[in-house]
């Protein structure tokens, strides 16, 4: 009886001592708090999603914020140009790990740093855009995910065309300035010719050029729209889609949050899941692992989502072969 108790008591001991080694376990390198940088082109509402995907993975992993990471958070609200600039104040600020959205972030971190691991959600292709050797072997400080928004540029002009089958001109909403413009650009012919319809490029400088456009697609006989996907567009989706509303135009979209906002239909990778990832790769660093030896990966799924009330407005009859794929109905 008394050695019974002898190692009841001895058990317990050693399992209030090991208490604090579980508590510290995710404390990454030699056990302090992990600062992990946030590099957003996006304003902190719009990113907050985002980063609370990241947060939630990280707390299924068994990290704790304020204990065993914290982060530290800089928003170019919708403009690019100042993404280096913040890339530059987070490195002062000695983060052990930056997370960027877009590639102009993941391009401005890595041009500011080749030693902070870099982990990117993108849209881009990192290896046209020279972030990292391959996906399979990254070889520098830059891993993560990305959606290859190109190919999806492709698929969505597809859909468009399947939701408005006499379609015969598509005009796209692009941002020249945006990183993403320029390649789409060189495959437009491509996807026309393939698709039997005529591309017409319109250009949305700012929000304040969004109803002249939308008047001249008015104008020239446009039968639907495709908005590529850029932060400037997503931090003023709300004006975008309330536009695109009054000229009774179908419209697929590149980012979500423009079907919650009103807009037709959305097809791509889910951002939640993505930054859900991502918080997979942030914790294999900070516990040790290199960017270098961790391959890039790509969404396993992608999503339709589609607006009921919106294609109830415009009178869209929608193929039953297309609702079948519907993975997400918005009803607002």
């Amino acid at each position: 009886m008394i050695n019974r108790l002898l190692v009841a008591v001895m058990a317990l001991a050693l399992g209030v001592l090991s208490l604090p080694l579980a508590m510290g376990a995710q404390e990454g390198k030699a056990g302090k708090v992990a600062r992990i940088g946030r590099l957003s082109p996006l304003s902190a509402e719009t990113d907050r999603p985002n980063l609370e995907a990241f947060r939630k993975g990280l707390r299924e992993l068994g990290w704790v914020e304020g204990r065993s990471f914290t982060i530290e958070s800089r928003f170019a609200d919708g403009q690019p140009e100042r993404l280096p600039e913040l890339a530059a104040e987070l490195i002062r600020q000695r983060v052990d790990l930056i997370l960027t959205g877009s590639t102009p972030g993941a391009l401005a971190a890595k041009k500011a740093t080749g030693t902070i691991p870099i982990v990117m959600v993108t849209t881009g292709d990192p290896v046209r855009d020279g972030l990292v050797a391959s996906l399979a072997r990254p070889g520098g400080n830059v891993t993560g995910v990305t959606a290859l928004g190109q190919a999806l540029d492709m698929k969505r002009l597809e859909l468009i065309k399947e939701a408005v089958p006499g379609v015969t001109r598509v005009a796209v909403l692009v941002d020249p300035d945006s990183y993403y413009t320029a390649p789409f650009l060189k495959e437009k012919d491509v996807a026309a010719r393939r698709l039997g319809v005529e591309l017409r490029m319109l250009e949305v400088h700012d929000a304040d050029t969004l109803e002249k456009v939308l008047a001249t697609a008015t104008a020239e006989r446009v039968g639907a729209l495709m908005v590529q996907t850029n932060a400037n567009f997503i931090t003023h989706r709300n004006r975008i889609v309330a536009g695109i509303a009054k000229s009774r135009l179908p419209a697929v979209y590149g980012d979500r949050t423009f079907v919650d906002a009103g807009g037709l239909m959305f097809y791509g990778a889910s951002l939640a899941t993505m930054y859900g990832d991502a918080a997979v790769y942030a914790d294999r660093i900070l516990k040790g692992a290199r960017p270098a030896d961790l391959p890039v990966e790509q969404p396993t799924k992608l999503e339709l989502v589609l607006n009921r009330k919106t294609a109830r407005t415009l009178g869209l009859t929608l193929p039953p072969a297309m609702l079948a794929r519907v993975d997400h109905m918005v009803e607002r």
